[in-house]
């Protein structure tokens, strides 16, 4: 007798439903599907209440129950975090313990270039516990970082470049040595600055910036060339790149061979020179002197060398390789053993000393090739031709570009 009065019931608790008055048994939910219209049923079915598919009328109600069922549907996007528009002080964390100022700095804002970095770490506007920093030092959990105000370079892309912009893309790309989809290797002439300082408005860390990738990610400069220096400039293209480059060059697993043209013929004809060497300062220019162990800002500095060629032992094609990557390096050390690198504005000391005929008088320093790691396997080897000027000392000297470099198998400290 119960079955017979079981679908009647069963009827009534649905128009109860839909009058509100109360939920229909759960049971009662498949024989809903069954029933009506076939194109709403399978839809509602998997989330709406019992007796939603007789409020068609009514889609607000079936809506909010879905909302109800899944509240975690609903995303805010929080915006990012603003860049600081005024001095702001944070504090280093562990997972930053040990990292480079510039590297902190790129990682906390994305998008700051490193033109812009540099500027602010020159100027003493960045300071750690107080003090100034180089953008070199590593910092230490639980410092406290002065940030000022900062300015995020717009982000661009290949389409939207301006004429000016299109120039300078192709400069960059007439440059090129080496180039996938991580690393590039440019042979940077002689003149251009690798990076911004006074009176500078054009140098290759801006000009990278026509080079940002659709996510806003630009080309980022791994070491540096000084500005009369011409030849292989590695440059990273991605984040991982420039983490794995960066520590390359920390481990000394890149190895760099430069050729110059010096005043006289070292003797021995292949050396090691290791001295001290720390920035000094003078009202119009800085240049780093020879100093002792100890000295304030002193750091140790190792070059090999070796004789190319000789021309009427008044000149010398000679080969560097140095160790260690200080400022000025190359040419504080050939100046240090009396052997100057000819056009040298600031370390050429020789006095009554007169240029050959037909050689101009510029830098003649390349940095001839670069051997190092390939961040995803393998290893990069690229070599930069002889730039212009130096071309024409070689020829009028008699000088054989394409011999042999005797400094290659020099040994690693």
């Amino acid at each position: 007798m119960s079955r017979r009065f079981r679908k009647p019931l069963e009827k009534k608790s649905v128009r109860e439903a839909k009058k509100g008055e109360k939920r229909g048994d759960k049971r009662a939910k498949p024989s809903f599907a069954k029933k009506g219209s076939d194109k709403r049923g399978p839809t509602q079915r998997s989330f709406d209440k019992p007796g939603a598919r007789f409020g068609d009328q009514k889609p607000r109600r079936p809506a909010k129950a879905a909302h109800e069922a899944f509240p975690e549907v609903r995303e805010e996007k929080k915006p990012a975090p603003p860049l600081p528009t005024k001095v702001q002080t944070v504090v280093v964390t562990a997972d930053e313990n040990n990292m480079r100022v510039d590297r902190f700095l790129e990682a906390r804002f994305p998008g700051l270039s490193f033109s812009h970095i540099q500027r602010i770490v020159r100027k003493g506007e960045l300071r750690v516990n107080g003090k100034r920093a180089d953008s070199k030092d590593r910092l230490e959990e639980g410092q406290s970082v002065r940030i000022p105000p900062l300015k995020l370079d717009a982000p661009k892309t290949g389409g939207n470049l301006s004429e000016a912009a299109t120039k300078t893309l192709e400069e960059l790309r007439k440059m090129i040595l080496f180039e996938d989809a991580d690393v590039m290797v440019l042979n940077k002439p002689a003149g251009l600055a690798v990076q911004g300082g006074s009176g500078l408005s054009r140098h290759v860390d801006q000009m990278l910036e026509v080079m940002r990738d659709a996510k806003g990610q630009r080309p980022r400069l791994v070491h540096r060339l000084d500005r009369e220096t011409s030849g292989c400039l590695l440059i990273a293209k991605t984040r991982f790149a420039a983490s794995v480059l960066t520590g390359s060059f920390r481990h000394r697993s890149a190895r760099k061979i430069y050729w110059a043209l010096v005043a006289g013929v070292p003797k021995p004809k292949q050396g090691r020179i290791s001295t001290y060497l720390a920035k000094e300062e003078n009202e119009e220019d800085s240049i780093m002197r020879i100093a002792e162990h100890g000295d304030e800002g002193a750091a140790h500095a190792v070059t090999y060398y070796a004789v190319v060629e000789a021309s009427a032992q008044k000149l010398a094609w000679v080969s560097l390789k140095p160790v260690t990557g200080r400022t000025h390096q190359l040419r504080a050390h050939m100046a240090h053993i009396d052997h100057a690198i000819v056009g040298d504005p600031k370390y050429f000391n020789k006095e009554n000393w007169q240029l050959p005929g037909g050689l101009q008088k510029r830098l003649h320093l390349l940095a001839r090739r670069i051997v190092i790691p390939h961040p995803r396997g393998g290893v990069i080897d690229v070599t930069a031709p002889l730039p212009p000027h130096m071309l024409q000392s070689w020829n009028l000297l008699g000088l054989e570009a394409d011999r042999f470099d005797p400094i290659e198998d020099a040994p690693e400290e």
